[in-house]
């Protein structure tokens, strides 16, 4: 029998990406309806793609059509109580990135799992190119020898108009600037392959655009393994790029891309004294692009129908706000920040501006987040 599924959402994510990809899995899935708060939308959702129910309301959905899967392609401010109501009606969520606003949010919907199910799980597709799941067989395996210095770069470019939507740029909404929202797909593509990360020091600023949120930020991760990476977010970029750079033992990795990449787009520099041979062996054996949803929708999927708990959910969907949070915090408190830090009661677990929201912005817009606390930047 076809898993039933139910999408939310019936803007561009859902048209370009969860529909197309929920058609590729063909008759393992059937879509009985989509929501959305605009149920004019949501009537010409379901007429384009012929699927044979609409609603304006997730309750009455959920209710009305049991399914056994429901997508969020919805603004990340409503992703928490959508992916909640979804887990306690007994249907698994895959939801849009950013997970949630916060630490607690992501908390709050794992409450709602069960052992062995329902499960949520979060949209990062750069995972699942082919490139990248054999690069992480080769660090699994010790091919590449120890990972040492890395790069992450999301250098996009935004424009003020962009940032006309009424929940872009807003803490409340968005939970942060392009850390959130636009660099968190190739920080957890590299966190997927360097894995634990351990202290954490950033900072950010709102250069250019009217937001409430950074528009530009950089830090630098240590990771459990003793390797050390720098991460640069933007949208200030005239030449958009993304790319992630990392330098093994025996092996430089990279991979420089926009929005999706393939294996083209990726390069292997063995180091000298590698065999061509062996160098050639590192390849990919099949060629899967990451700009679309499809491969993580299978595997998604295929999880449901085994009932196991997908990747990018979990602990394992966990690390990236967990970095995020880190991020904020310490750019908002001037200081290095060691995740261990970051547990309910500080105030970054709560929110990304912590405590003060207003204040955060004020800080970020000022340029003072630095200078706030002069000890700190003097040690």
């Amino acid at each position: 029998m076809p898993i039933r599924v139910a999408v939310v959402g019936t803007g561009a994510i859902s048209r370009g990406q969860h529909l197309p990809s929920l058609a590729a899995l063909g008759d393992r899935v059937e879509v009985v309806a989509v929501c959305d708060v605009n149920a004019d939308a949501a009537r010409a959702a379901a007429a384009e793609f012929g699927i044979p129910a609409w609603y304006s309301d997730l309750d009455a959905l959920l209710a009305a059509e049991s399914p056994q899967l429901v997508t969020l392609a919805t603004p990340p401010v409503a992703h928490r109580d959508a992916a909640i109501a979804a887990l306690r009606a007994g249907a698994w969520v895959l939801s849009e990135k950013p997970p949630t606003l916060s630490l607690a949010d992501y908390d709050a919907i794992a409450e709602h799992e069960g052992a062995h199910g329902p499960f949520a799980s979060y949209v990062f597709q750069h995972r699942f190119g082919s490139a990248a799941v054999r690069l992480r067989e080769l660090i699994a395996d010790g091919s590449l020898g120890r990972p040492l210095v890395a790069r992450c770069d999301t250098l996009w470019y935004r424009d003020p108009a962009y940032f006309a939507v009424p929940w872009r740029g807003k803490w409340a909404t968005e939970g942060g600037g392009p850390t959130m929202g636009h660099g968190i797909h190739q920080v957890d593509m590299l966190l997927s392959l360097l894995g634990e990360w351990t202290d954490v020091s950033a900072v950010m600023s709102t250069l250019a655009r009217e937001t409430d949120t950074e528009d530009v930020s950089m830090a630098s991760v240590r990771f459990a393994s003793g390797a050390m990476c720098s991460i640069t977010n933007s949208l200030l970029s005239p030449r958009e790029t993304s790319a992630v750079r990392i330098d093994f033992e025996r092996a430089t990795v990279e991979v420089e891309h926009l929005y999706g990449y393939d294996n083209a787009h990726w390069t292997w520099t063995p180091a000298p004294g590698v065999l061509a041979e062996e160098a050639a062996s590192w390849a990919p054996r099949e060629n899967v692009a990451s700009d679309s949803h499809a491969p993580q929708f299978a595997q998604v999927i295929a999880a449901m129908e085994r009932g196991e708990r997908p990747v990018a959910s979990g602990d394992d969907g966990r690390r990236i706000m967990e970095l995020a949070a880190g991020m904020y915090k310490s750019a908002l408190e001037g200081r290095s920040v060691a995740r261990e830090e970051l547990v309910p009661g500080d105030p970054f677990y709560r929110s990304m501006a912590g405590s003060d929201p207003a204040d955060a912005t004020a800080r970020i817009h000022a340029g003072t987040i630095r200078s706030a606390r002069p000890e700190a930047a003097r040690v």
